[in-house]
């Protein structure tokens, strides 16, 4: 294998549709939650789903360190803070903000995109509020992961990329309390949300489905934009 590319995401649907158009498909053995690779246009590419937050994406980069990644890529949805950033809406940030630091990824071409500041957070943004908070910062989206690719790949010295795709807008409130029910191994717990939504059935079980039919829109645009880029 030469030196691959590494997409880097919370949940394996975020990969699917790219992951989708690769060659060469395999499962290799890696202690992650989910893991394919392959090649596409003649590249190796990697794509590693290991669990919501910033910790989850650093020990994602850890494990393929000793391949010497060409460029690592944190990919997957995002919360809108910004009221004209509509579902499905790929974004490209120009920086990553978190704890503190900022990080300025290098930039992707590809139609239609949008750009900004992104703000990287230890919990899920659920409520208007929340998101109308950090919009004051200057940031346009909000999601958990991509200050730790950043951070993990500015230590190793490799080129880091960014983009996301919005999932939720920014005046939308969660009815399902998504932060309760996610585990320290960045997944949810399945059974609690599904006892948890049937507590209030007719606001949360629609919201889980809205939320599944927002998140494969935002995951297929984004594996489209993906195919147009070069790394």
């Amino acid at each position: 294998m030469t030196r691959p590319v590494v997409f880097i995401a919370a949940d394996h649907r975020e990969c699917g549709p790219w992951v989708g158009r690769w060659d060469a498909l395999t499962k290799p053995e890696l202690p992650v939650h989910w893991v394919r690779a392959g090649k596409w246009q003649g590249r190796d590419v990697i794509a590693i789903a290991n669990g919501a937050g910033q910790e989850r994406a650093r020990a994602a980069v850890g494990v393929v360190e000793v391949l010497q990644p060409s460029a690592f890529v944190s990919i997957g949805t995002c919360g809108a803070l910004d009221s004209s950033l509509q579902i499905g809406d790929v974004f490209v940030p120009t920086e990553i903000r978190g704890g503190g630091r900022k990080w300025i990824p290098a930039q992707l071409v590809g139609p239609g995109s949008k750009h900004g500041p992104l703000i990287s957070v230890a919990r899920i943004a659920a409520t208007a509020s929340e998101k109308s908070q950090l919009r004051t910062t200057g940031a346009l989206v909000v999601e958990m992961e991509s200050a730790g690719v950043a951070d993990a790949s500015e230590r190793l010295g490799v080129p880091f990329y960014c983009v996301r795709a919005v999932s939720d807008l920014a005046g939308q409130d969660f009815a399902n309390d998504f932060n309760k029910l996610l585990m320290s191994d960045g997944r949810f717990n399945i059974p609690a949300l599904l006892l948890n939504a049937l507590a209030k059935p007719l606001s949360r079980i629609p919201e889980l489905y809205s939320l599944a039919k927002r998140t494969a829109l935002a995951s297929e645009n984004l594996g489209e934009f993906l195919a147009l880029c070069s790394f």
